[in-house]
């Protein structure tokens, strides 16, 4: 019995021991897999900057595996007001001024965060094929002209600044489609929706279904920046910030140039 006995302990021992052994190494699994969980930051961008951003966000994931980006592109002016009713947001690229002002004005942003990443041109388009309009001079001619929503989309707002300079504004208002976004005027063109629209340079050198006209003169609008700032409150700052810190660094303003972008 004595001998059945001291069996019996030594597998009950070896059981608590396979047990011990089991719940380690299923407690380093788990702090293994917490510590591997990407860290995702949400950014919120001005809809021309779609097509650049696309590549910078392969690029910046493929050099920092522990990285996701997750890019929510829409009218400058949108993204302010969703970034002011809460919307999940750790970094704002817009296409104007306004929107940003506005959000810093909200103390909204992470302190010295506010960055002027890029600027733009602005142009006049019309179909590959449209032989009529040459000039702004020639919208006269042209039956609907298409241009962002000047409250909410900066390149509504510098289109109206332009045609306004070039006393244009009051004479085209009526052939006007407003659209929400630079991105939406560029469709408008290429369907032959529109005779002719504005939008930025960026935008109609990815379109092989337009062509540029004529380029607004610089003194005929505000200049075209496109700032950038952290959100406050984001919960990844030092990460965020890094992000940042790349899209001003050569290899990412070398992809924005490829796209157009100033």
């Amino acid at each position: 019995m004595k001998k059945m006995g001291g069996i019996l302990i030594a597998v009950l021992v070896s059981c608590l021991v396979l047990v011990g052994c089991s719940s380690s190494g299923s407690s380093a699994n788990r702090t293994e897999q917490k510590e591997t969980v990407p860290v995702e930051i949400l950014v919120s961008a001005a809809a021309s900057l779609k097509d650049a951003m696309t590549e910078i966000e392969t690029q910046y994931e493929g050099k920092n595996a522990g990285i996701n980006l997750t890019i929510n592109y829409g009218s400058s002016g949108s993204l302010q007001q969703q970034i002011e009713q809460g919307a999940p947001t750790d970094l704002f690229i817009s296409a104007g001024k306004k929107q940003m002002d506005a959000l810093e004005k909200g103390n909204l942003l992470a302190e010295e965060t506010r960055i002027d990443l890029l600027g733009n041109d602005l142009v006049l388009i019309a179909g590959k094929n449209n032989e009529d309009i040459t000039s702004f001079q020639d919208l006269a001619k042209a039956n609907k002209i298409s241009i962002g929503t000047p409250d909410s989309v900066p390149a509504g707002k510098y289109a109206q600044e332009a045609l306004t300079s070039m006393k244009l504004w009051d004479t085209l208002q009526a052939k006007l489609v407003l659209a929400k976004d630079v991105i939406q005027v560029l469709t408008y063109v290429e369907s032959g929706n529109v005779d002719a629209g504005i939008v930025y340079q960026s935008d109609a050198q990815g379109s092989d279904k337009v062509k540029v006209v004529a380029v607004a003169p610089a003194d005929s609008h505000s200049t075209i920046v496109y700032p950038a700032a952290v959100i406050a409150g984001t919960k990844n700052l030092t990460e965020v910030k890094d992000f940042l810190s790349y899209l001003s660094s050569g290899d990412a303003q070398q992809i924005f140039g490829k796209y157009g972008f100033k």
